[in-house]
């Protein structure tokens, strides 16, 4: 019985965080944060926090960074275009 119990639970844990990854979205510049690409930084996140513009997903670190980033949408994304084709 302890067996098939414990069999259950580790499925159960996998599924779970097969189900948490899935919903996380997937995001421009290898889901690093927008804004700190846009001041010359490569921060990776796991884009839980995220805004469309044009068609494309932006990831943040934080809700502050989306605030910030969004007052200014085009201007930071090319900013952070030209950042990230720099570190590539």
């Amino acid at each position: 019985m302890f067996r098939i119990f414990s069999t259950t639970s580790v499925v159960s844990v996998l599924m779970l965080g097969l189900a948490s990854a899935a919903l996380a979205a997937t995001g421009e510049y290898e889901n690093m944060d927008a804004m700190a690409l846009a001041h010359g930084q490569a921060i990776k996140t796991d884009c839980s926090i995220n805004s469309q513009l044009d068609g494309k997903t932006y990831c943040f670190g934080s809700q502050s960074a989306m605030s910030e980033f969004m007052q200014h949408p085009k201007r930071n994304a090319r900013k952070a275009h030209t950042a990230y084709q720099s570190m590539h």
